[in-house]
């Protein structure tokens, strides 16, 4: 049982409307009402759920904050213990001297991410679904929240409880032979062991490949836009963008520092940097932003070439497309808006270097970037829409944890198939069942439980 109460700021830190203090614990209502007076002769304990007005007051009962109230009783809370929020005006000064005054009283500070591990520990979330809080909070785009409200919901969780039941069943099989020897079970737990392992390795494997499409909903596609300088590069962010977030102008040299914004294309996130042009320059500023270009193509995981249709390739345009020879890529043949014989470029030179999708646009009209968009939707997706409750993946630590129980699982086929002894079987079959218990939570140890709350921020 979890005895001492906790409290924290559980708004962004800044100017606002309002910023709200949150206490939990079975202290919570005792260190409240130290500090809370109501405007009228009202005892909030009695109000659950209803928002009390008042002033918080400081050991010498000096006013801090005219402030709202809630009182939350236990078990129907968040964190399933009591819980009481101070709605205060939304400015540092006054969240921090409420907070004060709530720690002076005996709650202590809440470390990042204790109020969703206490709903864990008190058996309201699971672990995928408390570790989906977090996807929430940082969502960048519709389908991305669309994905994590799924997790929440306890719909990877349902799945990985389902299978790890049928592993369960299997070791049930392999134990009984090793309780009951005198009944030979070992060889139909061996053919169920096959059988069964096979098709649960496919789900498995199912799970696991959806962890790219996964990780690009929650944490986006890193995408650098390069090229020479002049050809277009601002102006293609600031189309993507539909407003004007970078300089254009015909100086060479314009961006001397990469600029990075998020783009939504169909439910992905596009961490989108513009880059400096890359060339030879004596400009010192200029060189370290040719320096970084060359640094973040290595990082990226889309690239966009941007040529110059007007002024045809030229040597360093070449040199470009050898550096992104081996990366996922889009050409872009910008500025043709323009007369047909203006136009120096065919797609046929770009084949020569470069064997990756060409596409024709003027970044300065917009012409041809919502086939764009649908490009790079589709390179990114395989051009599959997926739904707001389907089962994927998003996060590393679980594509770890089922690559592990894969593992395990294909031991304790390889096993059967060898007919080795079922003590031996049954513990590859223990191990698959645990490593995806670490998913759930079921059999996660404390140091996994430190390691993942510690990301979150302090007050959720």
């Amino acid at each position: 049982m979890i005895e001492d109460t906790i409290a924290a700021i559980s708004t962004p830190l800044g100017e606002g409307g309002i910023g709200i203090v949150r206490i939990s614990g079975k202290n919570a209502a005792d260190i409240a009402g130290k500090i809370f007076r109501p405007g009228s002769k009202i005892n909030f304990i009695n109000e659950n759920r209803r928002l009390i007005y008042g002033h918080i007051v400081d050991e010498n009962e000096l006013e801090i904050d005219e402030v709202l109230l809630c009182y939350m009783k236990g078990p129907q809370t968040y964190t399933r213990e009591d819980i009481v929020e101070i709605h205060c005006h939304g400015g540092i000064v006054p969240l921090r001297k409420v907070l004060e005054q709530v720690l002076a009283r005996g709650a202590r500070l809440a470390q990042p991410g204790e109020f969703t591990k206490r709903a864990f520990l008190n058996g309201r979330l699971d672990l995928a679904q408390a570790e989906s809080i977090i996807d929430i909070i940082r969502s960048k785009t519709d389908r991305g929240l669309s994905l994590a409200v799924s997790q929440l919901k306890g719909n990877l969780s349902k799945r990985i409880t389902e299978i790890q039941n049928r592993i369960l069943g299997l070791l049930a099989r392999v134990e009984a032979n090793i309780d009951f020897p005198e009944e030979d079970l070992e060889e139909t737990a061996g053919e169920a062991i096959i059988q069964e392992g096979e098709e649960i390795l496919k789900e498995l494997a199912e799970m696991i490949s959806s962890a790219d499409k996964g990780r690009v909903y929650r944490e986006g596609i890193s995408t650098i836009i390069i090229g020479n300088t002049n050809v277009g590069k601002s102006s293609l962010l600031n189309a993507l963008l539909r407003e004007n977030r970078a300089i254009v102008t015909d100086i060479p040299g314009t961006t001397r520092d990469l600029i990075e914004e998020i783009i939504n294309i169909q439910g992905i996130p596009l961490r989108i940097i513009d880059t400096a042009g890359l060339r030879e320059t004596t400009d010192f500023v200029e060189k370290i932003g040719v320096e970084r270009t060359r640094e973040t193509i290595d990082k990226a995981d889309l690239v966009l070439v941007v040529l110059d249709a007007i002024r045809g390739l030229n040597s360093e345009d070449r040199a470009i497309l050898e550096l992104i020879k081996d990366k996922k890529a889009l050409i872009l043949i910008n500025k043709i808006d323009v007369a047909e014989e203006k136009i120096r470029i065919k797609e046929s030179d770009v084949w020569k270097l470069v064997e990756k999708p060409v596409l024709w646009i003027s970044a300065l009209k917009g012409i041809g970037i919502d086939r764009l968009e649908k490009e790079i939707f589709e390179m990114v997706t395989g051009g599959q829409v997926t739904g707001s409750d389907a089962v994927l993946v998003a996060n590393i630590r679980h594509k770890e944890v089922l690559e592990r129980s894969a593992r395990h699982l294909q031991e304790a086929i390889n096993g059967a198939r060898q007919a080795l002894p079922v003590d031996i079987v049954a513990i590859d079959l223990r191990e698959a069942w645990e490593a995806l218990g670490e998913i759930t939570g079921s059999t996660a140890t404390e140091d996994l439980l430190d390691r993942i709350f510690e990301d979150f921020c302090i007050g959720k």
